[in-house]
């Protein structure tokens, strides 16, 4: 094939989108699930270092070709150490996408953008990957998304008052050089969901994606994107004063949904179902009960918004925020409801369930003294979390060790005289592998620097608390090796947004990396079903 005219750009591009490059591509590129046999075609097409004229082409000098690999190029923490070949997956919350980093050379590896494919208000929120044997191949995670008016909680000047629905969930596929969307789960479902994403540990086959605005729960195939048990809760308040709705108690019910048995669907896409306008944000939760969130079911508000796993997979945990516990689930019994474990210093370890129907319980709470929020376990189970955070400001800590999850106790309870009023508060948490330390992200609002406290869970002490590392210090996960722990900065949307990383050696914080976009979440991609275990499935 001759050249009448150089190769550039734009005659490239034209090439490669018409076929005449001799790759066998007729006419325009479908950029969607076929993109990742395009590119394979492209790769085998062109030689590793790019575009090359045909023999016998004699430059007018010599030219020095090299060959650049960015493997070879290590990122380094300002001592001299590398933190490894991890890749972090991390949701843009409103840039309305999610990039891969290479932990080992500091660079994006791939992005998606939820926006070209006609979602048009993507809040990137929650994120969880499966485990892949090797991440820089080939690696599957799910994404959940808010949408709706919690596009302007976050005080960014904007003309838009109406913002499209989204509440989305896309189960997305690194292929080795991009980003593939293999699916929108809202769709194939008929439930839009917005906020935790939990993969069951012991078989990463399904998950769990549970939304605090709607109060639903939902555990998902993860081959198909059915739904396999949806459960809705809701509050019925003991008082009609918003004021004291929580506060003075009331019943907790508990409903199982089923789809439209013509469609196979639920209806709860975009915004529909949603109680509160926007979530409650960190410590948002005395929001609600102030009158400061409206919505078409305040009231009727519980703030069921992340599922958590126990690391057997035998139990799961819905989060209810405005009631400071959570709801003990029986993965074996199709998610029949067991306990209510309460986290508050004031209140009984257990409040009972009582089944009213075939697919409905309920729970009396005769009082709530503080709402919460963020829970989980310890990565061999013995140890149940909940941040008691609003009015008693406390991390809440049970025995879990015993099989049956009634009997699990409250013994301990971790507080700190800085600990006062509504900030700072204790906020997402990871353990070491190894259940000896307990990591803890102590919030102040923004633009006032977080940092991570460190606990000695041998003794349930205070150890350490490294302060002042930047605005909205958000989620944390460890490496598997238990060297780093791995935090992300949300910035809420216009402050400074990093990762960084604190050496589990000396508890020091040792380095940043560059991630640009503002975070709420992150997950380090596992590489086996132990390493899922204390990515954040069975703590948020």
């Amino acid at each position: 094939m001759k050249h009448n005219h150089p190769i550039n750009r734009r005659s490239l591009l034209k090439m490669l989108t018409t076929g005449t490059l001799g790759v066998g591509v007729a006419g325009p590129v479908m950029l969607q699930k076929s993109s990742t046999a395009y590119a394979a075609s492209i790769k085998s097409a062109l030689p590793a270092q790019g575009v090359i004229l045909e023999p016998g082409f004699t430059p007018n000098q010599p030219i020095e070709r090299k060959v650049s690999n960015i493997d070879d190029y290590v990122f380094r923490l300002p001592n001299g150490e590398v933190i490894g070949d991890h890749i972090l997956v991390c949701p843009q919350k409103m840039g309305g996408g999610t990039h891969a980093l290479d932990l080992k050379t500091g660079t994006v590896m791939a992005s998606i953008w939820y926006w070209n494919y006609g979602d048009y208000c993507p809040i990137s929120h929650h994120i969880q990957a499966f485990p892949s044997s090797n991440p820089y191949e080939e690696f599957e995670f799910i994404n959940s998304c808010q949408g709706g008016k919690d596009a302007l909680i976050f005080g960014i000047p904007t003309p838009v008052s109406k913002p499209a629905e989204g509440f989305n969930m896309y189960k997305v596929r690194f292929d080795g050089s991009q980003m593939v969307l293999e699916d929108n789960v809202a769709a194939s479902s008929g439930l839009g969901l917005g906020v935790h994403t939990c993969i069951k540990p012991d078989d990463a086959q399904s998950y769990w994606i549970t939304d605090g605005q709607k109060d639903i729960a939902a555990w998902f195939d993860r081959g198909s994107s059915q739904v396999k048990v949806a459960l809705k809760y809701d509050w019925v308040p003991n008082v009609p004063e918003l004021s004291a709705a929580w506060r003075q108690g009331g019943t907790l019910k508990i409903q199982r949904l089923y789809p439209d048995p013509t469609t196979g669907l639920f209806d709860y896409r975009g915004t529909k179902g949603i109680k509160i306008d926007w979530e409650m944000v960190p410590s948002g939760e005395l929001l609600v009960e102030e009158g400061k969130i409206p919505g078409s079911n305040v009231m009727g508000l519980c703030g069921a918004d992340g599922t958590i796993w126990h690391p057997s997979g035998k139990w799961s945990a819905t989060l209810i925020r405005l009631c400071g516990g959570l709801v003990v689930l029986d993965t074996q019994k199709n998610m029949l409801p067991v306990t209510f474990c309460s986290f508050n210093s004031q209140t009984p370890d257990h409040y009972d369930v009582v089944t009213t129907g075939k697919d409905s319980w309920e729970i009396k709470i005769d009082k709530v003294i503080s709402p919460g929020h963020e829970s989980g376990f310890s990565p061999d189970g013995k140890y149940f979390c909940f941040m008691n955070n609003g009015r008693e400001n406390a991390l809440g800590v049970f025995d879990s060790s015993d099989p049956d999850p009634r009997k699990w106790k409250k013994f301990a309870e971790i507080r700190d005289p800085l600990w006062a009023g509504r900030y700072p508060e204790p906020f997402h948490m990871v353990f070491t592998p190894n259940a000896k330390k307990l990591y803890l992200v102590i919030l102040y609002p923004a633009p006032a620097k977080s940092g991570v406290m460190v606990i000695d869970t041998e003794t349930w002490k205070i150890r350490k608390e490294i302060q002042n590392i930047a605005p909205d210090v958000e989620s944390i996960t460890i490496t598997p090796d238990g060297r780093y722990v791995v935090g992300i900065t949300g910035g809420f949307q216009r402050y400074r947004s990093m990762v960084y990383f604190i050496d589990t050696r000396t508890d020091e914080l040792v380095g940043f990396m560059p991630s640009p976009g503002g975070h709420h979440d992150l997950t380090l991609v596992p590489r086996s079903l132990d390493e899922l275990r204390w990515s954040r499935s069975c703590m948020l």
